[in-house]
C-alpha cells in the first residue's frame, strides 16, 4: 500500500454499537491514528454508518477525522454505489477497511470488493465484533479468500515507505503514542 493507491474505509463505529464491541477501546484508538496518519499523508478516506436511525452516528472520537459518513442498510460497502464509484474516479485499486463488525460488514465488504478485483487489506487492530471467536474467524476467511490482514502499525509504516523525511516525522508521534490501557504503542 501506498498513500496514492490505497483508500481507507472506515465501517460504521457507531455510538450504539461500540460499547458492545470487545476490546472497543484499543479499537477507536488505532482508527483515530490510521485516520490522522492518512490525512497527513494525503490517503483516501471514506466512512459508513449503518442504519444511523438505530445504531447512531459515528463516535465523537472519529468524526472530526471523517467526511459526512454513507447511510447505508446493505451490510457490504461494496453495494453503497457512491462509494465504489468514488474509487474508480480517483483510479485507487486498493482499500485498507477498519471498523464494526469484523464478521458482518467488514467480512462483506471485503469479499465483494475482492470479487470486484479490488486488493483487499484489513487492520486487524482497528476493527472487532461483539465476541473474539467472530473477529477472528471473518479475518481467516478474509484471508484465505486473497484479502491481507495486518496492523495499524504496520500500515503506517508502510505508507510512509522510509525512516526519515517529512513522512516519517508526521507518523512518528502515532507509532510512539501510548494505547487506550497506558502502554507504549512501540514495543521496540
Amino acid at each position: 500500500m501506498s498513500p496514492g493507491d490505497t483508500a481507507l474505509w472506515v465501517i460504521d463505529v457507531q455510538t450504539k454499537l461500540l460499547p458492545l464491541i470487545e476490546q472497543g477501546d484499543s479499537v477507536v484508538w488505532n482508527i483515530s491514528r490510521l485516520l490522522r496518519g492518512a490525512a497527513s499523508l494525503g490517503v483516501h478516506v471514506a466512512a459508513t454508518e449503518q442504519y444511523p436511525e438505530a445504531l447512531g452516528k459515528t463516535v465523537p472520537e472519529l468524526a472530526p477525522h471523517l467526511a459526512q459518513p454513507h447511510p447505508k442498510l446493505t451490510f457490504s460497502c461494496a453495494l453503497v454505489e457512491s462509494l465504489v464509484a468514488d474509487l474508480e474516479a480517483r483510479d485507487i485499486p486498493k482499500v485498507l477497511l477498519a471498523g464494526l463488525e469484523t464478521h458482518i460488514c467488514v467480512q462483506q465488504t471485503a469479499l465483494d470488493m475482492l470479487a470486484r478485483g479490488y486488493d483487499v487489506f484489513l487492520a486487524a487492530d482497528a476493527m472487532h465484533s461483539r465476541y473474539t471467536l467472530d473477529h477472528q474467524l471473518a479475518l481467516d476467511r478474509v484471508a484465505a479468500a486473497g484479502g491481507v490482514v495486518t496492523t495499524t502499525e504496520s500500515i503506517l509504516f508502510e505508507w510512509c515507505q522510509v525512516a526519515k523525511g517529512q513522512a516519517f516525522k508526521q507518523i512518528r508521534p502515532l507509532i510512539l503514542e501510548q494505547t487506550p490501557d497506558g502502554n507504549d504503542a512501540d514495543k521496540a
